[in-house]
C-alpha cells in the first residue's frame, strides 16, 4: 500500500481532533490505529482495510460529528479524495459502523479486519488508558465522578445507552468491565485480562478511598 494516504489519514486525523478533550484526541485514533495494526498482522488481516478503517473510525462519529455520522460523509470524502475504489470504500465504513459499544445492541463485526479494529477501539477503552478517558470524558461532559446514591444500569440498548446520563464511576459497570468478554480475536483477549484486572483493581482502591478506609 502506498503509505503517502497512511500520512495523509494521520494529518486529517490530527487536524479533526486538535481541539479535543474528550478523549477521543488524535492520540486515541492513533493507539488505535497502532493496536489494530498489531491484532492484524497477528491474524492475518487485510492491513490496508484495517489501518484506513482504525484511521477513520472517529471521524464520523455520532458523539463527535451527528451530523456527518449516518453518510460517513467525512470519511468517504477522504477515501474518494485518494481514489480508493469504491468496494474498498464500503468495506471500511461497514467496519467503522460496526464499531461502537451500544448496550445489548453491539454487534460482532462480519469481517476478521472488521474485528481487529474493533478490539483496538475498546482496548483503548480499558486498562489505565481507559481509566484516564474514562474521565476526560465525563468531566468534559459535566458529568459528576460518582454519587453512590446513583446505581449503575446494565443491560441497556442502544437508545438507552446512547441517552443515559451516569456518573464516571458507573460508566466503569455499565461499559467498561464488560469489554473484556466482548474481544473478538484471541491477541485482545490477552491484553484485556490485564488491563481489566488494572481497572478492577483502580475501582477497589478507588471506592475504598471515597469511603474513607484508605
Amino acid at each position: 500500500m502506498d503509505k503517502t494516504i497512511i500520512n495523509d489519514a494521520v494529518k486529517f486525523v490530527i487536524n479533526t481532533f486538535k481541539d479535543d478533550y474528550s478523549g477521543h484526541d488524535y492520540f486515541h485514533t492513533l493507539r488505535v490505529y497502532k493496536m489494530a495494526t498489531r491484532i492484524a498482522e497477528q491474524e492475518n488481516a487485510d492491513l490496508t482495510i484495517v489501518q484506513l478503517a482504525a484511521l477513520l473510525h472517529d471521524v464520523d462519529d455520532i458523539k463527535l460529528s451527528p451530523e456527518t455520522h449516518a453518510n460517513k460523509d467525512r470519511a468517504v470524502a477522504f477515501l474518494r479524495k485518494h481514489s480508493i475504489s469504491e468496494q474498498m470504500i464500503k468495506s471500511i465504513c461497514d467496519i467503522i459502523g460496526e464499531v461502537s459499544f451500544r448496550g445489548t445492541d453491539s454487534i460482532i463485526p462480519k469481517t476478521i479486519e472488521g474485528r481487529c479494529v474493533q478490539d483496538a477501539d475498546r482496548l483503548d477503552a480499558i486498562g489505565a488508558i481507559g481509566i484516564a478517558r474514562a474521565f476526560a470524558y465525563g468531566g468534559s461532559h459535566n458529568r459528576i465522578i460518582h454519587d453512590p446514591e446513583i446505581k449503575p444500569i446494565v443491560n441497556m440498548n442502544a437508545d438507552e445507552y446512547q441517552n443515559h446520563i451516569s456518573t464516571t464511576i458507573n460508566h466503569f459497570y455499565e461499559k467498561l468491565f464488560q469489554l473484556k468478554d466482548l474481544m473478538n480475536t484471541a491477541t485482545a483477549k490477552k491484553i484485556a485480562e490485564q488491563r481489566d484486572a488494572y481497572m478492577k483493581t483502580y475501582m477497589s482502591e478507588f471506592l475504598d478511598e471515597w469511603d474513607g478506609i484508605r
